[in-house]
């Protein structure tokens, strides 16, 4: 059993060391535990001191492209490296590497497809009022959207058995974690949260300017993953809607023009035509995209298959060794 602990960074030359050094080289039930650091277009000695401090791998993009695609390049990387579990933490050392044990653990029992780090941001005093109001609120509409309680949504530290990594296709170019909650239990997987202790971050996030600029970002990620899994759903409340909005101005004009007195009500009917029209337009693109998403299933089923037979190549982590090179010879 061979794991592999990711770190997508940018820019962490203060933090990366002490990171690297809390991970725990052994484990119970893991054969084996490498680190890979994966770099994002860092401007520092990010990738150097990760090299010193122990790092197994570093991979790095030439620019930045985003945690998204760090996290991408990183469960990518780790499976061709034959990971038979994948855990992902930040490299500015919020997360505690003792609690890799605990994270771990519901994989290793066969207990759960993802596991999610729950930070209890309740109880951490460096998450101020409105910060701790914020996680609450997009915690709850992601458990809404998945239609199972996440306390921690979009908490980076989480483990992945190598199943559910290649099962999971990131679509988004900001953050994954969102992403991630709601494509899992659309796609059938066990998510579960075990609580996890952190570390306290002084700096600002990386990942956007802004508080405003995050929840706008993550909204949107979570209406297109909702939109793009349940369409019907998305597209036929929203519609139905505008239905009965447009009935009502319609009813009106009828009432009044059955009465006689029809006229200087025409607007009601060009409002009520027009909601209509609205309404049907909603229904008839929840009709195609629900069979555009019959259609996306079947190319993440085929992007699925694809994947296994790439990485069928890779060595089994738990192959007696010296196998390899008795073929060879052979």
């Amino acid at each position: 059993m061979k794991l592999i602990v990711q770190i997508p960074c940018l820019n962490e030359e203060q933090t990366i060391a002490e990171t690297i050094r809390a991970i725990p080289r052994t484990l119970l039930g893991v054969d084996s535990v490498e680190v890979l650091v994966i770099d994002d277009g860092s401007r520092d000695r990010t990738a150097e001191i990760a090299r010193e401090a122990g790092a197994d791998h570093i991979v790095s993009h030439a620019r930045n492209l985003g945690l998204a695609a760090g996290f991408r390049t990183g469960i990518d990387t780790a499976l061709r490296l034959g990971a038979d579990l994948i855990v992902n933490t930040d490299g500015d050392h919020q997360y505690r590497g003792a609690d890799i044990a605990t994270l771990v653990q519901p994989v290793l029992e066969k207990r759960a497809d993802i596991v999610i780090g729950d930070r209890q941001f309740r109880a951490v005093r460096q998450f101020g009022p409105l910060k701790t109001r914020l996680q609450i609120l997009g915690s709850q509409v992601v458990s809404s959207l998945a239609g199972h309680p996440v306390p921690d949504a979009v908490s980076g530290f989480r483990a992945f058995s190598r199943d559910a990594a290649i099962r999971l296709n990131i679509h988004s170019r900001f953050s994954y974690t969102t992403e991630t909650i709601i494509q899992a239990f659309n796609r059938g997987m066990t998510v579960v949260s075990v609580p996890v202790t952190t570390n306290r971050v002084d700096r600002p996030s990386r990942l956007a300017g802004s508080s405003l600029r995050f929840i706008i970002q993550q909204a949107v990620i979570m209406i297109r993953m909702y939109a793009m899994y349940r369409p019907m759903r998305f597209f036929f409340y929203r519609g139905s809607v505008f239905l009965l909005a447009g009935m009502i101005p319609v009813l009106r004009f009828l009432w009044f023009n059955i009465n006689g007195a029809g006229q200087g009500h025409i607007q009601s009917l060009v409002l009520g035509a027009a909601l209509l029209g609205a309404g049907f337009l909603l229904l008839v693109t929840g009709l195609l995209s629900d069979l555009i998403a019959q259609n996306r299933r079947l190319t993440e089923s085929v992007l699925e298959r694809l994947k296994r037979l790439e990485l069928e190549g890779v060595p089994d982590s738990t192959a007696r060794p010296g196998r390899k090179e008795e073929k060879k010879k052979r």
